[in-house]
């Protein structure tokens, strides 16, 4: 089945040059110029990947990221116009999967997207494989802490909190090797696959986000603690 790769960004010359590689790779494209159509076109045309500028007229992308990850998990790469940091770090917190700096080379950009689809694809394998047949094996707890592999679901005293599709990733990965210290590297290769282009920064942003959502203190954490010099460690 041909992939669907949604494209938002208001320059239009950028838009059809990434739009024409697109299709020559054989992907099928559509394309809107404001973040308003961008949002009800991801609604409507239900693609497996969204190319999302930051700057853009009436609703920003990080406006309409937000919006889309509330509704949706289609992986998001996000576009900035200049190299700033904190662009970079709110484009994740609001729930970007990945982003790139503008000017870029269309070899990085499509070397992107093939990475990003190919890690739905085995994630979505995965899950038919490894369908767990005996019920009994597909949770895992921890004091008030629950994790329902066969749901994908995680509750605390039995209230279920939401999580973004990669922080429950992450969370059965840190609780898989619960007591053993994961450098951010091992986490970033392991949860975000090994052709994974961002840094280690993003464990930092979305570990973050656990804390947030799991520890009664996450300024305190007790259930993910930070190791120096190495990285992290799930003590349950």
């Amino acid at each position: 089945m041909t992939e669907k790769i949604l494209i938002v960004d208001d320059e239009v010359n950028l838009q059809e040059a990434v739009a024409y590689h697109l299709t020559r790779q054989g992907y099928d494209v559509v394309t809107a110029v404001d973040g308003k159509t961008g949002l009800d076109i991801a609604r409507t045309a239900k693609p497996d990947l969204i190319i999302l500028d930051i700057m853009l007229p009436g609703m920003d992308g990080f406006e309409v990221c937000r919006i889309l990850r509330q509704e949706m998990t289609t992986p998001i790469l996000m576009l900035t116009a200049r190299d700033d940091e904190i662009d970079r770090v709110v484009g994740l917190e609001v729930g970007a999967d990945d982003y790139l700096v503008k000017p870029f080379s269309m070899r990085e950009l499509m070397a992107r997207i093939k990475a990003m689809l190919r890690r739905v694809r085995l994630l979505r394998e995965e899950m038919i494989i490894h369908q767990p047949l005996d019920l009994t094996d597909d949770k895992m707890k921890f004091g008030d802490l629950e994790i329902d592999l066969l749901r994908h679901e995680v509750m605390i005293q039995g209230r279920p909190i939401a999580l973004k599709p990669k922080e429950y990733e992450l969370l059965v990965y840190l609780a898989r090797h619960q007591g053993q210290a994961l450098r951010r590297e091992s986490i970033l290769q392991e949860v975000w696959g090994w052709d994974y282009v961002g840094d280690s920064r993003t464990v930092d942003v979305h570990i973050r986000w656990l804390r947030e959502k799991i520890e009664a203190d996450p300024t305190v954490p007790s259930r993910i603690v930070t190791v120096r010099g190495a990285g992290y460690r799930f003590e349950g």
